[in-house]
């Protein structure tokens, strides 16, 4: 009996040596977690990132005001729409980076597909999923 409960003892000690530790990694990795997000929000880049960079969200055609083209706009309508084709029913945040563009860039050829009845649209939002439309008989 006695030895019975020096090994429940010496367990009992074994798991509480385990937790402890877990919760001292825990504690750890949250402090650096912590310390990188200082950083990064006060611009020191000296501390890792393992945030992705960000992408531009304008062209630099549209950084410097000027507006694109009506050629422009249709052969990056062009462009998504045959994307579409290829891969129907993803959002725009899926399309963007195969068209070539950023999702606010995309929103005008959208609009104009949609006019045209070549493409429909289901959903609100961030959710909204876009279709190819059959072409209509002649």
């Amino acid at each position: 009996m006695a030895t019975e409960a020096r090994n429940h003892g010496d367990f009992a000690e074994g798991i509480e040596h385990l937790v402890r530790e877990y919760i001292r990694t825990i504690r750890i990795a949250a402090q650096e977690a912590v310390e990188r997000g200082v950083a990064e929000s006060v611009g020191d880049h000296a501390a890792p990132s393992t945030k992705k960079q960000r992408q531009p969200s304008c062209s630099s055609s549209s950084q410097q005001g000027t507006r694109r083209t009506s050629d422009e706009l249709a052969a990056l309508g062009e462009r998504l729409y045959e994307t579409l084709c290829r891969s129907p029913g993803q959002t725009m945040a899926v399309l963007a980076p195969i068209v070539g563009a950023s999702s606010i860039e995309l929103s005008r050829p959208m609009t104009l597909l949609k006019r045209g009845g070549r493409i429909r649209s289901v959903g609100t939002k961030q959710a909204t999923r876009y279709f190819p439309m059959a072409p209509r008989p002649a």
